[in-house]
């Protein structure tokens, strides 16, 4: 989903209409306030719009909301190379205070060759406090001709001050024929079962459906709810199965957390069936192999939750840095032991 080549801003961008709108009518006005808070759920387009809406407001040619996509500015942002667009991405899974300093002083000067500067700063629900504070700073005094466009999850707090400096976008998840659409758009080779299943697994994120494609994760999935599935595993005794299944899931290393995600999903589908729900992503049919309903009806409501308790304890593990494999251990150990109470 490139920047399309003329006519409405964001055009060539599927889902979103209400940050369209919101984005159109401020380009449309010139009255462009010195942040945007892009927030949302993951992978649903904030870093795309942002991009866009970077073109958009360089745009030579630009008539109201409409980038001309040919004048030298778009055609700088279509190959990456405009000296006016900065990207601060997380480092290791955080934005840094060196990262944010460096930022700063570079707002210090004026455009290279723009009206405004654009700076898309990625992910800010994960920055480190000391970074946050010095990002405020900025916020409280911007600097004249930059414009920042911050990107964050909708379930990650981030600082209520910085929030409170920024014109809030709100994003929400797409349908699952937009997800199953930007998928074949984005992989014309792509077998459209394997996109139907992997869009109704990511819920209307298409960056986390790409990401279930690009790596094993589905097939890890399947190992791991085939295990915690089996009524006959036993933790105490068939220590090697489970082992293996660690070993699995660690293997995935930065794309883990998204993993437990995906069992949060399992645990939700199997919480509805349990009360006489239909399924929400299909993996049961999908996916699932030799749980039947009669294994299902026998989870009660609080073994429920305590497991998603247990997977909420394995994200914040995970997010000191602990030992993935360790993690991952004493994650599966607990769940097949609830699973097989």
């Amino acid at each position: 989903m490139a920047m399309s080549d003329a006519g409405t801003a964001f055009a060539g961008l599927l889902g979103q209409e209400k940050a369209k709108r919101l984005i159109r009518r401020v380009l449309a006005s010139d009255r462009m306030p010195h942040a945007f808070l892009f927030r949302g759920p993951e992978g649903v387009g904030k870093q795309l719009f942002a991009r866009e809406m970077a073109a958009a407001v360089n745009c030579r040619n630009r008539d109201g909301e409409r980038p001309c996509g040919a004048c030298p500015s778009c055609r700088k942002f279509r190959s990456g190379s405009h000296p006016d667009f900065m990207v601060v991405s997380p480092d290791k899974g955080a934005i840094k205070i060196e990262q944010v300093r460096r930022m700063g002083l570079a707002l210090s000067y004026p455009p290279y060759e723009s009206q405004t500067r654009v700076v898309l700063i990625e992910d800010v629900h994960g920055m480190r406090a000391e970074a946050a504070n010095c990002l405020l700073k900025t916020l409280e005094e911007p600097p004249p001709d930059n414009l920042l466009i911050l990107t964050a999850d909708s379930a990650r707090e981030i600082l209520p001050t910085i929030a409170s400096r920024c014109q809030m976008v709100p994003f929400y998840s797409l349908s699952q024929h937009e997800t199953v659409e930007v998928l074949l758009g984005c992989d014309a080779g792509l077998d459209p079962d394997a996109a139907e299943l992997a869009a109704r697994l990511a819920e209307g994120s298409p960056g986390r459906a790409r990401l279930l494609l690009q790596t094993e994760m589905i097939a890890v999935m399947r190992k791991v709810t085939t295990v915690l599935s089996d009524p006959s595993l036993h933790p105490d005794r068939d220590v090697g199965t489970l082992l293996q299944a660690v070993e699995t899931m660690a293997d995935l290393k930065e794309n883990l957390p998204s993993l437990l995600g995906l069992l949060r999903l399992w645990l939700r589908d199997r919480l509805m069936l349990a009360n006489g729900l239909p399924e929400r992503s299909g993996w049961r049919e999908e996916g699932k192999r030799g749980a039947g309903p009669d294994t299902v009806n026998n989870w009660s409501l609080t073994r429920f939750f305590d497991t998603l308790e247990t997977i909420t304890v394995a994200e914040r593990q995970l997010a000191r840095n602990c030992n993935r494999n360790l993690v991952c251990e004493v994650l599966l150990f607990k769940l097949s032991a609830t699973s097989n109470a």
